[in-house]
């Protein structure tokens, strides 16, 4: 596995960054072998509550792609779509 890191906000509690990483590796689970698009979407829920706004989501997204390579809007718009139980795949 890579190392990069995750983009975190210094005002985020300890849970809040922990549900951040979850979601980017949620995200990465979807680009390396799929992930259920119920699992997915529990972690993004959680992901929206901690960064509720587009701006934010987009600067995030956009910091972590710049560390990462992988681009978490593709895995996120595939939900829009999905039945719990499809996987994702990016």
């Amino acid at each position: 596995m890579e190392e990069y890191s995750y983009p975190i906000d210094i005002d985020w509690s300890t849970e809040e960054i922990i549900d951040v990483i979850s979601f980017f590796e949620a995200v990465e689970m979807a680009y390396d072998e799929g992930i259920t698009a119920s699992e997915l979407d529990e972690k993004y829920q959680k992901f929206k509550r901690i960064v509720p706004g587009k701006a934010q989501e987009k600067t995030i997204f956009k910091e972590f792609k710049e560390n990462s390579g992988i681009e978490s809007y593709s895995a996120v718009k595939q939900l829009k779509d999905a039945k719990n139980d499809d996987i994702i795949t990016v």
